[in-house]
């Protein structure tokens, strides 16, 4: 018995094991995580409006999101709680940033559940090496 697999479905999962939510609407910021994960292969799909949340997580089954905790566009509390609370997608880790100052959102982030939350200026200068760590589950 000879057993096949459709290379697409191969693809696919091959996809989403490199693919990343991204909830940054900062577009300086955005470029830089571009920058850092596209060359090593991660594919980025945006985040634009908090409605993109549910069907990009269904339609896509990303490896991890990334979210933007003083984002304007979108309610990162909010993105998370869709994001926890869904049994769906409980599973998929969530690195998030915000403002070192802000101590009410990191405390909020981790109440809800985010696997990882650390300074807009830690994200900015280790972008991979956080993604590659909630991806393996490291903390």
């Amino acid at each position: 018995m000879t057993i096949t697999t459709n290379p697409n479905t191969e693809r696919d999962a091959a996809d989403s094991r490199k693919t990343l939510l991204v909830g940054v609407n900062d577009l300086f910021f955005y470029a830089k995580i571009r920058e850092a994960l596209l060359p090593h292969g991660y594919r980025l799909e945006k985040i634009r409006s908090q409605d993109d949340i549910k069907e990009k997580m269904s339609s896509l089954h990303p490896a991890a999101v990334l979210l933007d905790m003083n984002d304007l566009a979108i309610d990162a509390v909010r993105a998370l709680k869709t994001l926890k609370e869904d049994r769906r997608f409980t599973t998929i880790p969530v690195l998030a940033y915000a403002s070192h100052e802000d101590v009410e959102t990191w405390s909020r982030a981790r109440s809800l559940g985010v696997d990882r939350i650390v300074t807009r200026n830690e994200m900015s200068a280790r972008t991979r090496d956080l993604v590659e760590e909630i991806l393996s589950g490291a903390r």
